[in-house]
C-alpha cells in the first residue's frame, strides 16, 4: 500500500498521547483534591531519593497572539503582570513543599508557556531562586526554556545560564514571511542565528528548534528553504511535528480557513521532505516527530531504552513525579494525574486563599497503569509485549490492530507488537487501538486534531 493510501487511511482525529488516559477521558467525578495530595506525597517518598522529582512552570504571558497556537495563554503587553504571577507559583510551590517530608531533588526545570523570555531576565531570577531555595539538585539535573527569537536578550541566556539552565528551544515553526504574516509569527533567521551562537558562546549545550509542517500558506519550496537555513546553525534537536487545527478550541485559528491549509497530499509531502531532508543533514529520528544528531543525549536515550514521554514530550530520563506550576499546567503522580485551572485570575485568587490552583484530575486504575505502559513502550521504544491472560483489554486490542498489521504498520504477536520503520509516522494510530477509554467511550464531537 502507497504512503499517500495509508495517510488517507490513518489521518483520523487523535490524540497525542502524551498521557495514558488522554485528558478527554479522565474521571473527574472520582478525583478530589486531598486524593490527589496523598498520592504526590506518596509517590514523592518513594522516588525522590532515587530519581529526583521534575518541575514544569507555565509562564502565560505573550505580547502577541500566535495565531497557530494551541496553548494556554495570556496576551497582554503589561509587564506588571511578573512579578504577581511569580509571587504566586512560589506560593503554589509552597503548598506542594508542604506534602513532602524530606527536601526535594530537582532533577528536571522546564520553563514553557506563553512566553518565558516576556518576562525579564530579573524576574526570572526571583523565580528560579524561589523554587531552588532549600532544595537540592541532583547531579544529573536538566534545565531548560522555550524562548521567543523576538525577545530573547543576552541577560536572558546568561541569567538563566548562570542559575543552571543548559538547554533551549526556540520555536521558528517557518521562516517563509507569507507563513509567518498569517500565523502572527515573526522572527528572521538572523535574529535565531544571534541567539543561537550566543547561547552557545555562553555554554548551552544543546538548542532545539521547533518547525512545523502544515501551517496556513506554506509551500513545499518555502519548507525546503526553511530546513536548508536551519541546517546552517545544526541545532542539537528539532521538533518537526504537524499544525494541529482545533479552532473550535482556540477562535485565533479562526483568522484563516481550512481553503489556507495545505490538503492531505499536500501535508503528507511536507513531510516526508521534511522528514528525509533533515535525515540528509544527519539527523536521527526519535520517537514521534523529533529528531536529534548522533551526540545529544535524547538520541542516546532512545538507544539505550531510557526514553520517556510525559506531559511536556520527548525527554531523556524518567521521574515518576512531575509537579506542573503556574495556570492550566498539568501533573504527574504516577497514579494520578492533576491540571490546574487555565484562567489566570482563578489561579492567583486560589493561590492567595491558600488552596492548591487543581481544576480537574484522575485516579489512574490498575488497568490505566497498564495500558499506559504499553503506549509508553509504544511512543519511546516501538514495541510492547503483553501477557494476554492477565491483561484482559488484549484482546479487543487485537482485533483493532489487525488492520495495522495488515498495512505493513506493526508486526502482531500474541505476545506484543513491534513498529515497522512503515510504521514510525502512525505511532498515535497505533496507541489508539490500544487506548481502551476511547473505544469503550467513542466522543460525540471532535476531541482531537488530524493524526497526520
Amino acid at each position: 500500500m502507497t504512503l499517500m493510501i495509508l495517510t488517507e487511511k490513518y489521518n483520523v482525529a487523535a490524540p497525542r498521547y502524551t498521557s495514558y488516559p488522554t485528558m478527554p477521558y479522565w474521571d473527574t467525578a472520582a478525583f478530589n483534591l486531598p486524593d490527589w495530595e496523598e498520592a504526590v506525597s506518596q509517590t514523592f517518598e518513594m522516588t525522590n531519593q532515587r530519581d529526583g522529582i521534575s518541575l514544569y512552570i507555565h509562564l502565560p504571558f505573550c505580547e502577541n497572539l500566535c495565531t497557530y497556537c494551541g496553548c494556554n495563554t495570556r496576551i497582554t503587553k503589561n509587564h506588571r503582570v511578573e512579578v504577581p504571577y511569580i509571587q504566586a507559583v512560589l506560593k503554589e510551590w509552597k503548598m506542594y513543599r508542604e506534602l513532602m517530608d524530606e527536601t526535594p531533588v530537582i532533577r528536571e526545570i522546564h520553563l514553557g508557556g506563553g512566553t518565558p523570555t516576556f518576562f525579564s531576565a530579573e524576574n526570572l531570577l526571583l523565580l528560579i531562586n524561589g523554587i531552588l531555595n532549600d532544595t537540592i539538585i541532583h547531579k544529573d539535573a536538566e534545565f531548560s526554556f522555550e524562548a521567543h527569537p523576538d525577545n530573547t536578550t543576552v541577560d536572558h541566556l546568561e541569567t538563566l545560564y548562570d542559575l543552571g539552565f543548559k538547554r533551549l528551544s526556540l520555536g521558528i515553526q517557518d521562516f517563509d514571511p507569507k507563513v509567518q504574516f498569517i500565523i502572527n509569527r515573526r522572527q528572521s533567521f538572523e535574529q535565531v542565528q544571534v541567539i543561537t551562537q550566543q547561547a552557545r558562546r555562553i555554554g548551552y549545550t544543546s538548542v532545539n528548534y521547533d518547525l512545523i509542517y502544515g501551517l496556513p500558506l506554506q509551500t513545499l519550496d518555502g519548507l525546503i528553504n526553511t530546513i536548508n537555513l536551519v541546517s546552517e546553525l545544526m541545532p542539537e534537536r528539532i521538533a518537526f511535528y504537524s499544525y494541529a487545527h482545533v479552532p473550535w478550541l482556540k477562535p485565533g485559528q479562526r483568522r484563516f480557513t481550512e481553503q489556507d491549509l495545505p490538503d492531505a497530499a499536500a501535508k503528507s509531502l511536507l513531510y516526508e521532505t521534511g522528514r528525509n531532508l533533515l535525515k540528509s543533514y544527519g539527523y536521527l529520528e526519535i520517537g514521534m516527530d523529533h529528531f536529534a544528531l548522533p551526540d545529544d543525549t535524547l538520541f542516546y536515550a532512545e538507544r539505550s531504552g531510557t526514553l520517556h514521554r510525559n506531559f511536556m514530550g520527548y525527554t531523556d530520563h524518567y521521574t515518576k513525579l512531575l509537579i506542573g506550576l503556574g495556570v492550566s499546567s498539568i501533573s504527574d503522580a504516577e497514579t494520578a494525574f492533576s491540571q490546574n485551572v487555565k484562567i489566570v485570575e482563578d489561579y492567583l485568587r486560589l493561590v492567595d486563599e491558600g488552596v492548591l490552583p487543581v481544576l480537574k484530575g484522575h485516579l489512574l486504575t490498575g488497568e490505566d497503569m497498564i495500558i499506559r505502559l504499553h503506549i509508553l513502550n509504544i511512543m519511546c521504544r516501538g514495541i510492547t509485549t503483553w501477557d494476554a491472560a492477565i491483561e484482559t483489554f488484549v484482546s479487543a486490542a487485537i482485533e483493532r490492530l489487525e488492520p495495522l498489521a495488515v498495512d505493513g504498520l506493526i508486526r502482531l504477536h500474541s505476545s506484543g507488537i513491534e513498529v515497522t520503520e512503515s510504521g514510525r509516522r502512525f505511532l498515535r494510530n497505533i496507541c489508539m487501538a490500544l487506548d481502551d477509554r476511547l473505544w469503550k467511550a467513542q466522543p460525540e464531537s471532535q476531541k482531537f486534531s488530524m493524526s497526520l
